[in-house]
């Protein structure tokens, strides 16, 4: 199965961050990609904070809902949505939330994320609990593919990649990791972390990202990236908007994991 992550670089109109994602999602569909995943925020890095409370939309209706269901079912893709925000039940908070549509148009599956970042180096601070309230549960959906395989698929976004708990818990062929990690955490920690997880689990990988300096100032680290269940880097993109994909192998995945059984040692 060939699957795309799809790196953007964000800014503050909801119409052309839109506008610049279905292009990239089209030309994923061109190359022959079954399952095409937005990053993290793709719909809109506004200026604060506060700007996701203004863009917020409740679940099943909206404009960024239907324009993935539309874009699903006009281009025959599954799409993972990114993270858009989401009403809850207060009006200072929204959730952080992962969308699933078939190539049918229809949601398929929720993700809300669960571990919310907070970070402070002196120059830069970020805490995204002031306006996003976290998720509680694990998330996956079965993708049967072109190929007669049904890849189990794990959900999970940006910050949860520090909590290898979670990913034990998806027991998925493949694991989604939609981003926008900083450039200081993602120069350091990024690949590392994608890399263990995949190899933790035996399963692909694919972590789509934000990449560049975007108008609100911040500078995400990019580096989308497509990792195999050996810890291998099948592709990846520095900067800028862009398309990374590669072949997700049944076989590949089979022998891995046959050749070194670590997920059926499991004790704890």
């Amino acid at each position: 199965m060939k699957v795309a992550a799809i790196q953007m670089v964000s800014g503050i109109s909801l119409e052309a961050n839109l506008q610049a994602a279905h292009a990239l999602l089209a030309a994923a569909a061109r190359e022959g990609a079954e399952l095409a995943v937005l990053p993290e925020y793709f719909c809109l890095m506004g200026h604060q904070d506060s700007d996701k409370l203004a863009a917020r939309e409740v679940w099943g209706e909206g404009t960024v809902q239907q324009f993935l269901a539309t874009a699903a079912r006009d281009l025959g893709l599954w799409i993972v949505g990114g993270t858009l925000p989401l009403a809850t039940d207060s009006d200072t908070h929204v959730r952080n939330t992962n969308l699933v549509f078939s190539p049918a148009g229809q949601c398929v599956a929720r993700y809300d994320k669960i571990h919310l970042f907070r970070f402070s180096n002196g120059r830069e601070q970020y805490d995204e609990s002031r306006v996003i309230e976290s998720g509680r549960d694990p998330v996956t959906f079965d993708l049967p593919s072109r190929d007669g395989k049904t890849w189990r698929v794990g959900l999970s976004v940006c910050y949860d990649l520090r909590f290898p708990e979670l990913y034990r818990a998806l027991r998925a062929d493949l694991l989604l990791v939609p981003s926008a990690f900083t450039h200081v955490t993602g120069q350091a920690h990024w690949e590392l972390l994608l890399r263990a997880r995949a190899i933790e689990n035996l399963a692909y990988v694919l972590a789509p990202a934000q990449g560049g300096t975007h108008e609100n100032g911040r500078r995400t680290w990019g580096h989308s990236m497509l990792v195999d269940p050996w810890g291998v880097l099948m592709d990846q993109r520095a900067e800028g908007p862009g398309v990374v994909a590669g072949e997700l192998g049944a076989e590949r995945l089979a022998q891995v994991r046959q050749q070194l059984p670590a997920l059926e040692h499991r004790v704890l």
